[in-house]
């Protein structure tokens, strides 16, 4: 039972007119988007959020890569479901996202941004020169790089929320590794 209420389209509140924006773009209200809706400020912020990095450099593919990754290593079972099945609608397959899962890929580029996104998480941003030239040299610019950081931020806060409130995962299970 999650720790918050999960608005409903039948509880009018300052929340209705994103959490009909989610309805419209996922074909339903995802129990996550519900449980951030309880603050119009903070649902304003994660829809925002998502719809930026969204229209980012680096793809929805290697996004979700990211996302499971993070949500691995913070034991979400709510994000690692969602972005599993996201990350396959962007074209990766289950292969590739059960590696994403544990920060491995077959590809140098997603393997250097999964490592360093796990890095991130696992040192609390404290991160060195040696790590971001690492990105440089596989063909991420600045730009990347920052957003790579930005996926992560992302993931953490949507991590958290799921955690903390217990929020029913409403997509395909996914085991944690």
């Amino acid at each position: 039972m999650p720790r918050v209420n999960l608005q409903t389209q039948l509880q009018p509140t300052a929340s209705q007119p994103l959490l009909s924006q989610v309805q419209q773009a996922f074909g339903m209200t995802p129990n996550m988007f519900k449980a951030v809706g309880n603050s119009p400020a903070a649902l304003q912020a994660m829809w925002g959020f998502f719809g930026a990095l969204g229209g980012g450099t680096l793809g929805a593919q290697l996004g979700e890569q990211i996302a499971v990754a993070v949500a691995n290593r913070n034991a979400c079972e709510y994000c690692l479901a969602a972005h599993t099945m996201l990350g396959k609608q962007a074209g990766a397959t289950a292969e590739q996202m059960a590696a994403a899962q544990v920060g491995r890929s077959d590809h140098p580029r997603t393997a250097a941004a999964l490592a360093f996104a796990l890095k991130v998480v696992e040192n609390r941003a404290q991160i060195t020169d040696a790590d971001v030239a690492n990105l440089h040299e596989v063909g991420f610019n600045d730009e990347q790089v920052v957003e790579i950081l930005a996926h992560v931020a992302l993931n953490l806060f949507t991590n958290y929320v799921n955690v903390a409130f217990e929020v029913p995962v409403d997509f395909p299970r996914v085991v944690l590794r």
